[in-house]
């Protein structure tokens, strides 16, 4: 069963005492991280290229099977034309590599001013791209991409190229009657949900509600979802994101018991496994 769940971050401390135990350093937060989630977005790279020593460590911080979700980084994604900087994006899928089999999919997110009219420099760009080495993905935020006619030549070139498109669902955060990102540093783009597969693996970021109530109705389509994909065989991401960060690993948690309710259950998370009386289980008290 190819699935995979967790958060945007590893390292938030306000998990202490919750989702990590009380008196734990930074220093073991991808370690413990890993002891309860499958995997981690890592938006890290996004802000930050590391050096191959740190790539290294983290893949030796983490258990087996457990997967990393490296973002490209902004000196790459968001400075305009991508073909421009086809050589250096190379060079950072490469790095990645030093996680070895930790490694999931790396996915672009580009800027909501990069718009349908860039397509042959997307087109470019992918097509230069090792796919044959590691799984790619594309988000695109530019309102015009989820036109009838953008969007569906945006589908055939991914499909055509074996790229996934990202799913961005932030219908928890526009669908209530408060805003919850006024205190969020980021706010998230007001976007149409393409639930469409382009590729044998999917990558969902799923950006959730504060309260829990908000995030249900849409957690059970995407557990009904993730059922037909997975008996279609297709890989699964799904990633947990919230302007309360401190929410994300609750609301994950629970989409993982919905999960295990469908016709094709995915398996338990290690937080779910590791022994009740171990020093290192806290439980989240959100749900």
């Amino acid at each position: 069963m190819e699935f995979w769940l967790g958060c945007a971050i590893w390292g938030y401390k306000d998990w202490v005492g919750d989702l990590f135990p009380p008196g734990s350093r930074a220093a073991d937060f991808l370690h413990l991280y890993s002891r309860r989630f499958t995997a981690v977005e890592g938006n890290t790279t996004f802000y930050s290229i590391p050096d191959a020593e740190t790539v290294r460590r983290w893949a030796a911080a983490t258990p087996e099977g457990f997967k990393f979700c490296p973002k490209l980084s902004k000196t790459l994604t968001h400075q305009g034309l991508l073909a421009p900087t086809i050589a250096e994006t190379i060079a950072f899928l490469e790095r990645m590599q030093g996680l070895g089999d930790r490694l999931g999919v790396v996915f672009a997110q580009l800027p909501p001013s990069y718009s349908p009219d860039a397509f042959d420099d997307l087109q470019t760009f992918l097509a230069a791209m090792p796919r044959d080495q590691v799984n790619l993905a594309v988000e695109v935020r530019h309102l015009n991409w989820f036109e009838a006619e953008p969007n569906e030549r945006l589908n055939q070139l991914l499909t055509s190229l074996g790229v996934g498109r990202v799913l961005l669902d932030t219908r928890p955060i526009y669908t209530c009657p408060d805003d919850p990102q006024i205190a969020s540093e980021r706010r998230k783009p007001k976007v149409p949900l393409q639930p469409v597969s382009t590729a044998p693996f999917n990558l969902v970021r799923f950006i959730s509600h504060p309260e829990s109530q908000y995030n249900q109705p849409f957690l059970q389509e995407w557990s009904q979802q993730i059922g037909q994909w997975l008996q279609q065989n297709q890989q699964v991401y799904f990633f947990v994101h919230c302007p309360v960060e401190q929410r994300s690993p609750g609301t994950a948690r629970h989409f993982q018991h919905l999960l295990e309710q469908e016709p094709v259950p995915v398996p338990s998370l290690p937080w779910d496994r590791l022994e009740t009386n171990s020093p290192l289980v806290t439980q989240l008290s959100l749900f």
